[in-house]
């Protein structure tokens, strides 16, 4: 034991279990490369549900087989809905046929990557449900689970409070109200985390104290029952880090260990790593880690009554995460210190265990929906003080890490200089693409719609024609989902990740929902100064937009034929108003770096022909193929009038229209085809005349 103490109270003994560790992770994650043990031909999955979410029709389960698998399943039929809604149970077995396949990574730069996040949760497939068989039979672990999942599910109003604050699983919130608290720095309070593994050691020690039952006996209960509330979350790493941590402080305590808190957490995050290395990649482990080591590190700093403390605790917490939430967000709210002063109470000591109480005691019910209005609101309203949120570009790897060594060395030294450097260069980052000469254009990939963005040289003027958008079909009450996501939030992010918070013209070729679906989210999140509309009359979804425009006191105008910007100039040929809605498109000429540009939006083969009888179209550098690869467009006189080099068609994977139609591919055979379904986002770089071509490849 007394060599064990020593070793315990080295310092060199952790700095090499660190190294150890770190060195230990890369080499599983990054040189190994996992496959499944399932192969995409196989029609047949078995396995236990860990875990699953009905919304709408869509149900989605992570089945515990050979290996974990996400399945998906569309439900066809309201009363299917209602059986499985009684019927489908944590830890039964299933069986499942379908067909495998692979999950897709990002294909717009520096947005969410589904296929590494799952590949670092250990998931390599994913299974598309046609039949299932369902088989109730669970231990009584799970069964405990599922009473608690229906008892959750009984309250209608509360169930996403329940789920969020009990179970951790936040996919019930408003998307809206989710993003808000994002934008504010709090949604760490969302998370199941140490804050509430701390609550509830607090209260069982007590209560088992009051009861006389002595210390260690205490410690085996309370970290039992916590073990179990892990289980019943799902083990989120951040509470298998609060969870290691206790373990390892009560054992120093206990046998007399005398090693500090801070190599408690060392020993807590390396043991992690070592056992499983992915957790590396995991946000929540990342920020829980460096949290709570902040905190340590600063323990003589947070002193003073409880305001005091609380407000050093945020300044500390803000400064330490903002490393991973640049990385990860490229934004971060600089009122988020202040913010956490009125969040962190309230939902501590008031929303959290109101919530706890309401879910034994349901006759709570109207206190908490009041108590939770009032959260909302002071939510929405500090989430409108925007003018506060910082926007940088995506930060390289390296510059992080550079960060925390700064970081690291001002705790160590109390010399501010240190945290000026970080600082400066965070700044840095900030005005890097003012000293980029080059232009660019993003054709991005929204799925079955357009959406373009170009951005000339140092950055002063982005211009972004299309948004993209779904178009949408009639459904049944039933099966409508409850969150729906955004297309234009992987747009948002990109823009964010560039460094782009204003787009100085947002062109819409016309008012279709693929083509501009997506504005009315787009400038309420992000600055725009102009928009354009196309000749013809307003349709609903455009009225809809001049609504919101008007409230944002946003300039707009329409059937304009020039756009004159930074030095450049855009030629809008479509002034013609015609019988339909697609060949009233604005079509786009612009020459930019001595390369011709034309964007057709969806006009179809006469606006083609009246377009070349009209205009010297001839050998088209970059062509934005019409109406996604239609046979109603890219009419073979065109094509070869324009000669295009290099063809865009932004088009939908596996959509039901059949785009890209098989003559227009072939018409364009002289020309180099990118496609959004194949290809991703597609960006064009041009620098001192010469051209740059990069796609995000799914």
């Amino acid at each position: 034991m007394k060599r064990l103490k020593i070793i315990l109270q080295s310092n060199v003994f952790y700095i090499f279990l660190c190294i150890i560790a770190l060195i230990y992770s890369l080499i599983f994650t990054k040189l190994i490369k996992y496959e499944s043990v399932y192969d995409l031909n196989e029609t047949y999955l078995e396995g236990k549900i860990i875990d699953f979410n009905i919304d709408g029709n869509k149900l989605d389960l992570m089945i515990s087989g050979k290996e974990k698998v996400n399945a998906t399943y569309y439900i066809k039929k309201e009363v299917e809905k209602d059986y499985l809604v009684e019927n489908i149970l944590v830890g039964s077995s299933i069986k499942l046929n379908g067909e495998f396949t692979e999950p897709i990574s990002n294909t717009i730069p520096n947005t969410f990557n589904y296929k590494k996040y799952l590949y670092n949760k250990k998931i390599y497939r994913i299974f598309n449900i046609t039949n299932y068989e369902l088989d109730d039979k669970i231990t009584f672990f799970y069964k405990l689970k599922n009473m608690i999942i229906k008892r959750i599910n009984s309250n209608d109003d509360l169930s996403p409070y329940f789920k969020t604050f009990i179970l951790g699983d936040k996919r019930e919130l408003s998307l809206n109200e989710y993003t808000n608290y994002q934008t504010n720095g709090v949604s760490h309070l969302f998370a199941i985390s140490g804050m509430h593994i701390s609550l509830f050691s607090l209260l069982l020690f007590f209560v088992l104290k009051k009861i006389n039952v002595t210390e260690k006996k205490s410690f085996i209960l309370v970290f039992g029952f916590l073990a179990f509330y892990a289980f019943l979350t799902g083990f989120p790493a951040s509470i298998v880090r609060a969870l290691v941590f206790m373990l390892f402080l009560n054992l120093n305590k206990f046998l007399g260990l005398q090693i500090t808190n801070i190599k408690c957490l060392l020993l807590t995050i390396a043991s992690i790593l070592l056992f499983n290395p992915f957790m590396l990649y995991d946000l929540g482990f990342q920020y829980s880690s460096i949290t709570v080591l902040s905190l340590l590190l600063c323990a003589d700093y947070i002193q003073g009554n409880y305001f005091i403390r609380t407000f050093k605790v945020s300044i500390m917490a803000f400064i330490f995460s903002m490393p991973i939430t640049l990385y990860n967000f490229y934004e971060i709210n600089l009122l988020s210190p202040f913010v956490n002063l009125l969040f962190v109470p309230f939902i501590s000591y008031i929303v959290y265990p109101l919530v706890l109480l309401n879910f034994i005691f349901s006759f709570l019910t109207p206190i908490t929906l009041i108590v939770l209005k009032f959260l909302t609101l002071i939510n929405s309203f500090s989430a409108s003080l925007n003018l506060f949120v910082l926007n940088i570009p995506k930060l390289s790897f390296i510059v992080v890490i550079l960060l925390y060594i700064l970081l690291l060395i001002f705790i160590k030294t109390k010399r501010k200089i240190f945290l000026v450097i970080a600082f400066v260069l965070i700044f840095m980052y900030k005005v890097k693409p003012l000293m980029d000469s080059s232009t660019y254009i993003y054709f991005l990939d929204v799925g079955q719609g357009d959406s373009t963005v170009v951005i000339l040289p140092h950055q002063k003027k982005v211009i972004m024609i299309d948004t993209g958008g779904e178009l949408t079909f009639k459904q049944e009450e039933w099966m409508e989902r409850k969150r729906k996501y955004k297309k234009s939030t992987n747009t948002i992010s990109f823009l964010k990740s560039l460094g782009i918070k204003t787009i100085d013209s947002l062109i819409l070729s016309h008012g279709d929902a693929d083509h501009m679906g997506e504005a009315i989210n787009l400038v309420k999140n992000i600055n725009v100064k102009n928009i354009m509309f196309n000749c013809g009359s307003y349709n609903n979804l455009e009225k809809n937009l001049i609504a919101v425009l008007a409230k944002k006191r946003i300039r707009n105008e329409s059937c304009i034929k020039e756009l004159n910007i930074d030095n450049n100039k855009l030629y809008f040929l479509n002034n013609k108003e015609y019988g339909n809605e697609n060949d009233n498109s604005s079509v786009i000429y612009a020459k930019l770096n001595n390369h011709k540009l034309l964007f057709m939006g969806d006009a179809g083969v006469e606006v083609e022909e009246d377009l070349i009888n009209k205009y010297n179209l001839v050998d088209i550098d970059v062509l934005k193929v019409g109406h996604h690869g239609s046979k109603t467009s890219s009419g073979k006189v065109f094509i070869d009038e324009t000669n295009p080099k290099y063809s865009i068609i932004s088009v939908g994977k596996n959509n039901r229209y059949g785009h890209p139609n098989s003559d227009v591919l072939d018409s364009l055979k002289n020309s180099q085809i990118y496609r959004t379904d194949m290809d991703g986002s597609v960006m064009f770089k041009i620098k001192n005349d010469k051209l740059k071509i990069e796609a995000c490849e799914p």
